[in-house]
C-alpha cells in the first residue's frame, strides 16, 4: 500500500509579513437573497482571524475571491462589493473595494490604500483564465504582492490560477482557516484515535465510491445512509422497492463490500426504513423492515438503524460525517439524520462534519456548537477524504 500523502503545510509563522503586501485567497462565495443582500456571512467571518493577524503585523492584505459562476465574464450581480462592505463592518477597519483585479488601476489603488486598510480585488472568475489555471494570469496577480496566503479551503480542490498558480510563484503559506481545516482532517486521515468511524450519506453512490475506497484503508467502521444505501442493499440482494438504485454501480459496490470484509472493516447498512409511495414532502411516512416492498421507496433510515448507528458513533474516538441519512429537509424524513447528528454531537471523541448538506443539517438541528470541527468546504472536504490531499495543499507544499 502506497504511503498516504502528508498534509503538512507552512503557516503564517513561516512568512516575513512586516510591511509586506500579502495576497490572500479567501472564499467570500456567500449566498445572497434576490435583492443581493448577503444571507449568510459565515465565510467572511471565517477569514477574519487571518486578516486581523496580518493587520496587526503591519502587512497589507490584498484579498482575492470568487463569487458564483460568471464563466469568465463580468456579471454585475456577482461583484464582490457587498462582501467588501460586510467585511468592513465585521473588521472595523477600512476596506478598499476595487472593480478590477488586474491592471495599472489595481496597482495604483494598492499603492494608495491607507495604512491599516484591506484591499479587496474584484471577482477573480471574471477572468476566464482563473478556472483554467492560466499561468500568465497568475503571474499578473503575483506581481501585486510580496507573498501569498491561501485561506480558501472551500476552493482548495481547484487547480485555479488564484488558488494554486500564485502559490507556485511567491513565498506562500496557509492562512489560519486553511491551517485549521488541514489540522482537523489530518486528525482523521493521518493519526486518528481509534476506533475511527466514518458516516457517509447522500443520494448517489457514484459520487462517494472513491471516498469509500479510500476510507476503507483507514476506518474501523463505515456507516452508510441516504439514497446511496439502497445501491449497497441491492448489491447484497435485498429488496429495495422503487428506492434510488444506480444499477451501473452494483459491481463496484460489491467490490467495496469485498474489500471491507478483507480489511475487517465493519459496514453498517440500514436494516429498517422510513418509506413513502412517492418522492413528495407531504407523502405519508411508512416504516418497514429490512426488505422494502414493491411500490415504496426508502427516504430515511428506520428507528432500529438509528439506534444501531448512534451506538456505533458513541463508541468511537474519532468520527467524520459527510452526507445526510435521508431527505432531512422534509420533517417526516428527518429523524435518521437527526439521530446521527445528536450522536455525533454527544460523542466524547474528535468529531468532524464536512459537506454542505451535513453542515446544513447540524445547523438546522442546533448542534453546530457541539461539533469539534465543521468544515467550510463541502467539495474540498469530500475530495480530501477521497484522495488524502488537495491541489491547493500540494501547491503550498511545493513552495
Amino acid at each position: 500500500m502506497a504511503a498516504a500523502p502528508s498534509l503538512a503545510v507552512p503557516n503564517l509563522d513561516s512568512l516575513e509579513l512586516q510591511g509586506q503586501r500579502v495576497l490572500v485567497r479567501v472564499d467570500f462565495n456567500c449566498p445572497q437573497d434576490d435583492a443581493g443582500a448577503i444571507s449568510d456571512d459565515t465565510r467572511i467571518r471565517a477569514a477574519l482571524p487571518t486578516i486581523r493577524e496580518l493587520l496587526t503585523k503591519s502587512a497589507r492584505p490584498i484579498l482575492l475571491s470568487h463569487l458564483g459562476r460568471p464563466k469568465g465574464k463580468v456579471v454585475e450581480s456577482m461583484r464582490l462589493a457587498p462582501m467588501g462592505a460586510r467585511l468592513q463592518e465585521l473588521l472595523g477597519s477600512p476596506v478598499v473595494i476595487l472593480k478590477e483585479s488586474t491592471g495599472p488601476v489595481v496597482v495604483d489603488a494598492i499603492a494608495a490604500a491607507p495604512k491599516g486598510s484591506v484591499v479587496l480585488l474584484e471577482n477573480v472568475r471574471f477572468h476566464a483564465g482563473d478556472e483554467k489555471g492560466d499561468a500568465a494570469l497568475a503571474a499578473q496577480w503575483a506581481q501585486l504582492g510580496d507573498c501569498f496566503v491561501n485561506d480558501a479551503f472551500g476552493a482548495a480542490h481547484r487547480d485555479h490560477a488564484s488558488v494554486c498558480g500564485i502559490a507556485r510563484l511567491l513565498p506562500s503559506a496557509a492562512g489560519r482557516l486553511m491551517e485549521k481545516e488541514i489540522a482537523a482532517f489530518g486528525r482523521v486521515l493521518e493519526k486518528p484515535e481509534r476506533p475511527l468511524v466514518a458516516i457517509l450519506g447522500g443520494a448517489k453512490v457514484s459520487e462517494k465510491l472513491q471516498v469509500v475506497d479510500h476510507l476503507l484503508d483507514k476506518v474501523d467502521a463505515l456507516l452508510v445512509g441516504g439514497g446511496m444505501a439502497y445501491t449497497f442493499l441491492a448489491a447484497q440482494g435485498r429488496s429495495v422497492g422503487k428506492s434510488l438504485v444506480q444499477q451501473d454501480q452494483l459491481d463496484a459496490v460489491r467490490a467495496a463490500l469485498t474489500k471491507a470484509a478483507a480489511r475487517k472493516v465493519e459496514i453498517l447498512l440500514p436494516d429498517d426504513h422510513v418509506c413513502a409511495e412517492a418522492f413528495d414532502e407531504n407523502a405519508k411516512p411508512i416504516e418497514v423492515g429490512v426488505e422494502i416492498p414493491d411500490g415504496l421507496m426508502g427516504l430515511d433510515i428506520g428507528p432500529k438503524s438509528r439506534a444501531r448507528y448512534a451506538a456505533r458513533i458513541l463508541s468511537a474516538k474519532t468520527v467524520v460525517w459527510n452526507g445526510p441519512m435521508g431527505v432531512f429537509e422534509w420533517p417526516s424524513f428527518r429523524a435518521g439524520t437527526a439521530a446521527v447528528g445528536r450522536a455525533v454531537a454527544d460523542s466524547s471523541g474528535y468529531t468532524v462534519v464536512g459537506g454542505g448538506d451535513s453542515v446544513a443539517a447540524v445547523e438546522m438541528l442546533g448542534l453546530a456548537s457541539r461539533i469539534r470541527h465543521i468544515s467550510t468546504g463541502g467539495g474540498a472536504s469530500l475530495e480530501l477524504l477521497e484522495t488524502g490531499t488537495l491541489p491547493g495543499i500540494q501547491a503550498l507544499q511545493k513552495r
